[in-house]
């Protein structure tokens, strides 16, 4: 399992930082995990697998 950054969570979504948050807070999104007080990643098989639902639901 990996994690990763904020950054490249952007970069593979094509989404911006408010659009992630507020997916997550609609539950459209896979949560964060929180590593400290003020740091938090995302396992990276989740949001794969998020970007391929969206491609799924396209066709």
């Amino acid at each position: 399992m990996k994690l990763i950054r904020l950054k490249k969570v952007s970069e593979l979504t094509g989404l911006g930082r408010s659009s992630i948050y507020n997916y997550m807070n609609e539950d459209r999104f896979p949560k964060s995990v929180k590593l400290g007080p003020r740091l938090v990643a995302w396992v990276e098989e989740e949001v794969q697998a998020w970007i391929m639902e969206r491609v799924v639901e396209r066709e």
